[in-house]
């Protein structure tokens, strides 16, 4: 589970609840007319925009900034320095074995093919397309949020204009003041609330999480790569390192 999110989630709401709290009961602030307006309106403008299959995917994406961890680089290029030796050493069929209990996919379906003797071409071209089609996948789903992000307050805004109609047209009655101005100004909040702390931060983070991911599976191509050209571990190590800023870089040969 990611901590930031989830610390980001609960100080931001936790934080605006109890500024709401010091001036007035949480109560104040629940209006149903205005949450079907904003949740409604958000989920109907983003339906029109996404098939129906990217909207309703969404949970899985967002499961991607909660739930999922990455790899560190440096255990990576552990790795792959390690079938590297193994591959100079035993021959590159000795891999065989080893990407049976890889839970990295992508390494093992890398490896696989190089012990099939697949050219270096091959293996770059098939691994490249799978990695933009994740790259693909990951930016749709930040855009579904981003796009939600967007319409989130523009139907804040026109809840406002509801709530204000609605006032004008009642005036001579008190009665209605009141709820027609609540509609009017927390459709508002609540339009402001989800785009700024739910869908824009989310869509920033899935659009961060996607980028790490593609660099360790570019990273992971090409040691990849380098053991099917049969390179010396230490090189293999030189060439992983670059990925890395200067001072995170460890070899594993000193």
């Amino acid at each position: 589970m990611d901590l930031a999110t989830i610390l980001g989630i609960l100080s931001a709401f936790g934080l605006v609840s109890y500024g709401i709290l010091l001036g007035s009961p949480l109560s104040t602030f629940g209006d149903l007319p205005s949450a079907m307006i904003v949740l409604g309106g958000t989920a109907g403008a983003t339906l029109i925009a996404y098939p129906l299959g990217d909207v309703l995917g969404i949970g899985g994406v967002l499961k991607n900034a909660f739930f999922v961890k990455l790899k560190s680089t440096d255990e990576v290029i552990r790795l792959l320095v390690e079938f590297s030796s193994k591959a100079r050493r035993d021959g590159i069929l000795a891999l065989e074995s080893a990407t049976k209990d890889l839970d990295d996919q992508f390494l093992a379906r890398g490896v696989q093919l190089a012990v099939d003797g697949q050219e270096p071409d091959a293996i770059e071209s098939i691994l490249q397309t799978e990695i933009d089609r994740v790259r693909s996948r990951h930016k749709k789903g930040a855009d579904v949020l981003a796009a939600m992000g967007m319409f989130a307050p523009a139907l804040g805004m026109i809840g406002t204009l509801i709530g204000l109609v609605q006032m004008l047209q009642n005036m001579s009655n008190p009665d209605t003041i009141g709820p027609a101005m609540a509609v009017a100004l927390i459709t508002t909040f609540y339009g402001a609330i989800l785009a700024n702390l739910v869908f824009n931060p989310l869509a920033k983070k899935l659009g961060g999480r996607s980028e790490s991911e593609i660099e360790i599976k570019e990273l992971t191509l090409q040691g990849i790569l380098a053991i099917a050209a049969g390179d010396n571990p230490r090189v293999v190590e030189q060439r992983l390192h670059a990925f890395l800023r200067p001072k995170a870089r460890k070899s594993q040969f000193d």
